[in-house]
């Protein structure tokens, strides 16, 4: 007997994750939804003899299929039919947690409620009728406490109860009211057949996803050129609808389930309101860290914390694994000789697969301390803070509160930046962020800058360094406002959020969390940088007899075929080429390939200046700023938005900005006299 499929729903900052986590433990896969970057988590367990595999949806208010989340959710549901989903309740905000589960009933969706931190509705005084709930909606109600593993059991053997229990299950009918039930009724005589037939639902059900807007639903319709007759309907209706009730179709069926939601809680929930004065000590804690004057320095505080303690913890353990990376490949090589095998075999063995796979696991300790800090952040409920108090800011320049986390890291290194992206649950507010963080000038760079402007300008070296970090975060706004009025306009993002309530981080949540994300860039992004690494050691290396990525090498060749491309932005020659393209494996590497190939780093101040001028330098600083990111940046944006195309545009985007710039500014300089 295979497993049975269970969904996981509910809203944001119910305990679903922490409820996924206790019931699947580790065994728990994390990949994308076809076609979209949302996180698709599944995991698996048994209870007795029956196996199950839970597949956990995307933290939404509504199946009305408004956002990508809701689309995921709704199509998930419609089409892949699980035998019960468990709807995950927050018992301290009944009201605004039965809304999805309302919808779900509607439609026949076999569910069994978790009614979620019931712990936290009792400090607020909050009672909840259980049998009554349950009588009420017809389905299961479990009591739980899922960060404490309480209640947990009773869930799974109801769950296995209602899957083994041979009783037609039950849905759930709001009275809408004559007037909108002939509107659906219209709507539902007018749906072709196949629709309904397709994705097995009733015609009243398809009635209601059309009122809702469904994009599952109005994609089936256009196929099947059904689309134009229920518009038309609709456009009839909601006039009709406008005249008598004052509001269109979608705000009446919204403000009639609202209401049956407003009186079913009526019926079985009672609120203690002489314990008020005990429930405020969030109330007071945000006060504080949401203020609008103390708020951004307190976060601006914390970040700067995490930003610092994730490098100072990260870079000794990094070095660590550098120097042992560094050993193992003297030793490959020591071996690979002593068995007679050619140099060749252990120049790719010690400097391609073990210096690639080394490139990898160098930024692990950084990715599984910055994750684990965010994790923090989020279990304890002041992500939410954070990003409500960054909000005024990054919106005026066309990105969302939360895009300031990442951006900040992008300061360190734009690996860890990227994959923070995921604080962010907007694809449009993720997008454009993503694009933009490999403007940040991260750490990898600095050694390029301090060899630069220490041969090239002297006394005003720092100012020529603090210049490249302003004109990064320059063009990375200028970007945003650019593709938020191109490529992303439309989809405007309004920052509503509720604020969680204050928890205790806890250390197997926060291990879990940064394990799983940290591991995904180890078993994935590592893939890429691994390939790309071998590329790059075959073209240094080839053809057979000629030195390590020396002029007659075919990065030398390459690098001479590209080097006139570079003569506008003033350094077209082919060091200086070969140089840029070594830099995409790491930016720290252009350092090393100048040194390479102009007999060693400590010469670099005295041979530089007889290839480049201030102004060519400097056009050299800028497009090291901005041009494509390393590969490892590169994998960790493929990872994260799932697609080539949007990684292809990066590439060609951050390349023409790059050499725009640099050639502007080497041009530009010239007519003014610089050199």
């Amino acid at each position: 007997m295979g497993s049975i499929t269970l969904a996981l729903a509910g809203n944001p900052n119910t305990g679903k994750t922490s409820l996924f986590n206790v019931l699947t433990g580790s065994h728990q896969h994390v990949g994308n939804w076809p076609g979209v970057t949302v996180e698709r988590k599944e995991g698996h367990f048994k209870w007795g003899d029956t196996a199950f595999s839970l597949v956990d949806l995307p933290g939404i208010y509504s199946l009305g299929a408004s956002s990508i989340d809701e689309q995921v959710a709704s199509e998930f549901l419609l089409r892949e039919k699980p035998k019960v989903t468990i709807t995950v309740v927050d018992a301290s905000n009944l009201e605004r947690s039965l809304y999805l589960v309302l919808q779900m009933l509607e439609a026949g969706q076999p569910v069994v409620i978790a009614l979620n931190m019931t712990d936290i509705a009792q400090k607020k005084g909050i009672h909840i009728d259980v049998e009554e709930l349950e009588k009420q909606l017809g389905v299961p109600v479990v009591p739980t406490v899922a960060r404490e593993n309480k209640g947990i059991q009773e869930l799974v053997k109801a769950v296995k109860k209602y899957v083994e229990t041979p009783v037609e299950k039950h849905g759930i009918t709001i009275p809408y009211g004559k007037n909108i039930e002939d509107t659906l009724k219209r709507l539902a005589e007018a749906v072709n057949p196949l629709v309904t037939r397709e994705i097995e639902i009733s015609k009243d059900i398809a009635a209601l996803r059309i009122a809702e807007g469904n994009a599952a639903i109005f994609s089936l319709l256009e196929t099947l050129d059904n689309d134009k007759t229920i518009q038309k309907i609709l456009e009839e209706e909601n006039e009709k609808l406008e005249m008598s009730l004052g509001y269109d179709l979608l705000t009446a069926v919204i403000e009639r389930r609202w209401n049956y939601i407003s009186t079913l809680t009526g019926k079985v929930m009672k609120k203690d309101l002489s314990l008020k004065e005990d429930v405020t000590l969030s109330d007071k804690v945000d006060r504080i860290v949401t203020h609008r004057i103390w708020g951004l320095p307190i976060f601006f505080l914390i970040t700067w914390c995490m930003f610092r303690l994730t490098y100072a913890i990260g870079d000794p353990a990094a070095d660590y694994l550098d120097h042992w990376i560094g050993i193992l490949g003297e030793y490959a090589s020591i071996f690979i000789e002593k068995w007679g095998l050619p140099t060749v075999v252990g120049s790719f063995i010690s400097g391609g697969v073990i210096g690639g796979v080394g490139s990898v696991i160098v930024f692990f300790p950084h990715i599984f301390i910055l994750f684990a800090f965010i994790a923090i952040l989020e279990d304890s409920g002041y992500m939410a803070r954070g990003a409500f108090v960054m909000d005024r800011i990054m919106r005026a320049v066309g990105l969302h509160g939360k895009s300031f986390i990442p951006m900040l890291m992008g300061f360190g290194c734009n690996v860890p930046s990227i994959m923070a992206t995921r604080v962010l649950e907007r694809p449009r507010d993720r997008m454009i962020t993503l694009l933009v963080l490999p403007f940040m000038s991260c750490s990898a760079r600095l050694p390029i800058y301090l060899l630069f402007a220490g041969t090239f300008f002297g006394r005003n070296a720092g100012t020529v360094v603090f210049s490249l970090y302003v004109l990064g975060i320059v063009v990375a706004v200028i970007s945003a406002k650019l593709l938020g009025k191109t490529l992303f306009k439309g989809e405007s993002s309004q920052f509503v959020m509720e604020l969680p309530p204050y928890h205790v981080p806890q250390v197997r949540a926060v291990w879990g969390s940064a394990w799983e994300r940290a591991s995904l860039f180890l078993k994935k992004a590592g893939t890429v940088i691994f390939s790309a690494v071998v590329l790059v050691w075959i073209l240094a290396s080839l053809p057979f007899g000629v030195e390590y990525g020396s002029y007659n090498s075919l990065i030398g060749h390459v690098g001479r075929a590209m080097a006139p491309l570079f003569a506008p932005a003033g350094f077209g020659f082919w060091q200086a080429t070969v140089a840029l393209l070594l830099g995409l494996l790491a930016k720290e590497v252009v350092v090393g390939t100048f040194g390479a190939l102009l007999g060693g780093e400590e010469g670099l101040a005295a041979v530089l200046p007889t290839l480049f001028t201030p102004l060519s330098a400097y056009a050299f600083l800028v497009m090291t700023l901005l041009y494509i990111p390393c590969v490892a940046a590169i994998a960790a944006f493929k990872r994260e938005t799932n697609s080539w195309k949007w990684t292809f545009f990066l590439v060609a985007y951050t390349t023409i900005v790059a050499y725009g710039l640099a050639v502007l500014i080497y041009q530009g300089g010239r007519m003014f006299g610089l050199s």
